[in-house]
């Protein structure tokens, strides 16, 4: 029998569960969500994409795997839809889809353009997560 008691004993666990499941889940991109995650010192990527982009289609599969591993569970992916979010694009002063801008909080550390390879990729996660 479910108890009040034992619920309120399994919901730390239970949250915690769907935070680390959902920590390297990509967002969409919000002025608020990326600020949010900067100011926390969060490791960050960047994903400016479109869905008729093929390098982007083969850009997703790479940062899913890259992000799944635990070296890199606690980067934050936001999506920048290319054609959609123009002001956005242009804040981040890309020029083309497929770009991918990595920051460890406030400071960019890395930026790429059409990169499929993933050891490049991950090279981009890894100064976001050690900040150099």
């Amino acid at each position: 029998m479910t108890t009040r008691r034992s619920i309120l004993l399994l919901a730390p666990a239970m949250l915690l569960t769907l935070v680390t499941a959902s920590a390297a889940e990509p967002s969409a991109f919000t002025p608020e969500a990326f600020l949010g995650a900067q100011q926390a010192g969060k490791p960050i990527l960047v994903d400016i994409t479109a869905p008729w982009c093929p390098t982007c289609k083969a850009q997703a599969p790479i940062i899913k795997d890259l992000t799944s591993r635990e070296a890199y569970k606690d980067v934050v992916v936001f999506h920048v839809d290319f054609d959609n979010q123009k002001d956005v694009v242009r804040g981040f002063n890309a020029r083309s889809q497929s770009t991918l801008i990595s920051f460890r909080g406030q400071q960019e550390v890395a930026r790429s353009v059409g990169v499929t390879d993933p050891a490049a990729i991950e090279e981009m996660l890894a100064k976001a997560v050690s900040g150099s």
